[in-house]
């Protein structure tokens, strides 16, 4: 047990470590360095002793990584500090034991060759990561391949592979250096691998897979920088109507956006005179965040288009457990929290994009860019990708940098230009080519005023979703699996 205590710590640290490869750090080789030297340790390991060193790599990255989940839940969310910094521990731990679990299926499985070892545990880890965005409704956040956007040569593989394929390349590379190390005579075979691997990744980017339209149009992205403990009292109603307002006439354009819930009321509250005052001083469509309720009574989180032609409807399909839907197992935590309009209901699957500024737009609400695969539903047709958040929640943390990338990856899978308008941070215009061509200063109230054009055409992802990397995964656990079947014959 003595020997093992070292190896435990070493992991954990190296998970903690990773973390300086996201944003804002954007240090995109440590959490490939971190996760070679965790294939090291996992490779005399046996499966038991592999959960467990994947395990403490987890709880250091998700630690160091996501427990700004503390700040909503404690400070906004009015969870008593012990209980909310228990429930982010335990969140954090259950995020490790996706790491685990691709530790004990390498173990398990592997078969003492360099390449086909290296395989199955870029398998292994994208298996699990993928799991982790799709169980319990999904929280992708820090998987391995967020950390590689530009300069990162393996950002070319997003338009074929998504954010999902970018980290099984990833994997593959971590893996042929943890294992081919010490590997004698082996070396010299990794470092072929990896320099192709970083080499098509780097050929990949220079492919233009979408075309641009040939007229851009002028957009105006709104950050009121409201406060989220006061935005809900309705003393501060009008503090935020005016601020608005005042900011879309500051900074007219053809497309003008404001965040998720930037108006703290219902859809039906909202007074007539306001919406056209708000479409005259923008002096074109305005797109905004708004609660809406149903003739059945359901509450939708949803983004309102108003144009000329009328008024169109977005509504989030995607909701974030706890926020703003409680699960029926866990009714018993509205006891501890307090959070405004927490009950709403899932928009339809299908939704088309909505027609603003002569651009189809498809709109995604705050979390929902986390999920590569939901968004491209909306593709090739839009020309537009726009998302509504509302950070305020997490406070002055990493959630806020660490979402900005996310969305870049999301215009690099799509390629598409992404706007994203945000309460608090961080408002940005991003390239198709996954770079931040604008970005406001968090926490302070102003308009991100740019051009943009609308794109047409698909990126190989577009077409093929996770199906692609999926199969990779299938292909990296297949000699395992026909060795073992071999050996058991």
């Amino acid at each position: 047990m003595s020997g093992a205590a070292p190896r435990l710590l070493a992991a954990f640290l190296l998970g903690a470590t990773s973390v300086l490869g996201f944003a804002p750090f954007h240090a995109f080789p440590l959490p490939v360095v971190a996760l070679a030297l965790l294939a090291a340790l996992w490779r005399p390991a046996a499966p038991r002793r592999a959960a467990a060193l994947g395990f403490a790599f987890g709880a250091g990255l998700f630690l160091a990584g996501v427990s700004w989940v503390y700040v909503s839940l404690h400070v906004f969310g009015g969870m008593p500090s012990l209980l909310a910094g228990l429930a982010a521990f335990l969140f954090c731990c259950y995020l490790a034991l996706y790491p685990a679990l691709a530790g004990y299926l390498f173990a398990r499985l592997r078969r003492g060759r360099l390449l086909a070892d290296a395989l199955l545990l870029a398998a292994a880890w994208t298996l699990t990561e993928w799991l982790r965005g799709w169980l319990l409704t999904g929280f992708p956040w820090l998987a391995l391949g967020y950390a590689q956007t530009p300069p990162s040569p393996l950002a070319g593989y997003a338009p074929v592979l998504g954010v999902q394929g970018v980290g099984f390349i990833a994997a593959a590379i971590a893996a042929l250096a943890g294992l081919g190390f010490r590997a004698r005579g082996r070396w010299r075979t990794g470092a072929a691998a990896i320099t192709a691997l970083l080499a098509a990744g780097a050929g990949l980017g220079g492919i233009a897979w979408t075309q641009a339209a040939a007229k851009p149009v002028t957009v105006s992205l709104l950050q009121g920088n409201i406060e989220q403990s006061l935005k809900w009292r309705p003393e501060r109603l009008r503090q935020s109507l005016e601020t608005y307002l005042q900011l879309a006439a500051a900074h007219p354009a053809q497309l003008i956006v404001l965040p998720e819930t930037a108006l703290p009321l219902m859809l039906d509250q909202l007074p007539a005179d306001y919406a056209r005052a708000l479409q005259d001083a923008a002096g074109g469509d305005v797109l905004f965040g708004i609660a809406e309720q149903d003739a059945n009574g359901r509450f939708y989180n949803s983004a309102i288009g108003l144009t000329g032609a009328g008024i169109q409807a977005y509504r989030k399909r995607h909701l974030v457990p706890f926020g703003e839907f409680t699960p029926p197992a866990f009714a018993w935590t509205l006891a501890w929290l307090n959070i405004p309009m927490s009950n709403f209901s899932a928009g339809a699957a299908g939704q088309p994009p909505l027609r603003l500024a002569g651009e189809k737009v498809a709109v995604n609400v705050c979390y929902e860019d986390i999920f590569g695969e939901e968004l491209i539903r909306a593709l090739p047709e839009a020309t537009l990708l726009v998302n509504l958040s509302n950070t305020a929640w997490f406070g002055d943390s990493l959630a806020q940098p660490q979402h900005l990338q996310i969305a870049r990856m999301r215009a690099l899978e799509s390629g598409r230009f992404m706007l994203r308008a945000t309460n608090t941070g961080m408002t940005a215009i991003i390239s198709p080519r996954g770079n931040v061509e604008q970005v406001l200063p968090p926490f302070a109230a102003g308009a991100l005023r740019g051009e943009v054009a609308g794109y047409s055409g698909a990126t190989p992802y577009v077409r093929w979703g996770n199906a692609a990397v999926l199969l990779l995964v299938a292909a990296g656990f297949l000699p395992a699996l026909a060795g073992r079947r071999c050996s058991a014959t």
